[in-house]
């Protein structure tokens, strides 16, 4: 898929684990996981704005698009 979610690396620069931002989001840590490994079909932009909030970044440090990623 050409969409990239580098949602592991903001919480590495963050120095957060996924579980506490799970608990803060109000999201499943499995629900979460999925999301970090892209293996989700979609996100809310309510789930979005609350990971970027928690995180203070911008939808655009989260999804990055790569038209060649999904070329195998």
């Amino acid at each position: 898929m050409p969409i990239i979610v580098n949602l592991d690396v903001m919480l590495a620069r963050r120095k957060m684990m996924s579980k506490e931002l799970a608990e803060r989001i109000g999201l499943s840590e499995t629900n979460l996981s999925l999301l970090k490994k892209g293996h989700v079909k979609g996100v809310r932009f309510e789930t979005l704005a609350a990971i970027c909030e928690v995180l203070d970044c911008q939808p655009g440090d989260l999804l990055e698009f790569r038209p060649d990623a999904g070329a195998d």
